[in-house]
């Protein structure tokens, strides 16, 4: 079997067969420091992720973190066990929804299932994958899923 490139732990096109559920080792605590400087370089003054006078007087009752951090975060731990060096790109997200809040402190821990998965009718080196990331807080509540499309590589030298 072919390894992926050269420092990388991804999964080739023929390694992702629809119901393969990965449960990513790397987990994460949220801290206001991650939710500060998302905010600040992506320029969102909300304050319901930044002011913690505003937000307790929400329904919420304390700061909320940005859910394209979130967002971002729960992709990103992905990668390692699915993509890392094997993707040739991200063609995008079918949908992503938020169902709990996340709070500054929730510790996330991701998992990953393969919901479809075809040859590419294009490229025969490539297949399109679906992946359903799925993240949950400290207490196992979903807090974030999402649909994403990848075109992945096969393996170097594999039957197309």
């Amino acid at each position: 079997m072919e390894e992926p490139r050269q420092g990388s732990a991804g999964r080739w096109f023929e390694d992702l067969p629809v119901g393969l559920v990965l449960r990513h080792a790397l987990t994460r605590t949220i801290t206001e420091a991650d939710n500060l400087l998302f905010c600040a370089i992506t320029h969102n003054p909300q304050p319901l992720h930044l002011d913690a006078e505003f937000a307790a007087g929400t329904e919420f009752g304390q700061r909320l973190v940005n859910s394209l951090f979130t967002h971002g975060l729960v992709v990103g731990v992905s990668v390692g066990d699915t993509t890392l060096g094997t993707t040739i790109a991200n063609l995008g997200f079918d949908e992503t929804t938020f169902p709990a809040p996340v709070f500054l402190g929730d510790t996330l821990r991701v998992e990953t299932e393969v919901v479809a998965a075809r040859a590419s009718n294009s490229r025969p080196d490539a297949g399109i994958v679906t992946f359903e990331h799925r993240a949950f807080n400290q207490s196992d509540v979903l807090v974030c899923r999402s649909r994403r499309n990848a075109l992945m590589g096969r393996r170097p030298g594999g039957s197309a």
